[in-house]
């Protein structure tokens, strides 16, 4: 029951991409309760999940996306073989950041003025 639908009506009319209800009813309960902790204790789903409780007031549809992004990371932790890092975003902007600061310090001082 997490499956993405797109409204679509030959090629002018597109609307927006949406979670319809079918697939497997049993996965959406299962998935249920871990959405809650996640959004309580995950950062990264808590942000997700105060994002979109502020944009449309609705618990229960930033609840399902919070299921949504669980059942996303799952299947990548699967089918890579990794194990859940919750620090991965965190290291991955710190990477970002010490390697931005690499290439400004190899630029020459007129190249950095510029």
């Amino acid at each position: 029951g997490l499956d993405v639908r797109e409204k679509q009506s030959g090629t002018s009319v597109k609307g927006k991409p949406r979670i319809s209800k079918r697939g497997n009813r049993h996965l959406r309960k299962v998935l249920y309760m871990p959405s809650l902790t996640a959004a309580r204790y995950n950062i990264a789903q808590k942000d997700l999940y105060v994002r979109l409780i502020s944009k449309h007031g609705l618990k229960k549809k930033a609840g399902v996306a919070v299921q949504r992004k669980i059942l996303e990371l799952s299947y990548i932790l699967v089918k890579t073989d990794a194990d859940f890092d919750p620090e991965y975003e965190n290291k991955k902007l710190l990477a970002r950041k010490i390697a931005e600061e690499q290439i400004i310090a190899d630029c020459s001082p007129a190249e950095a003025d510029l």
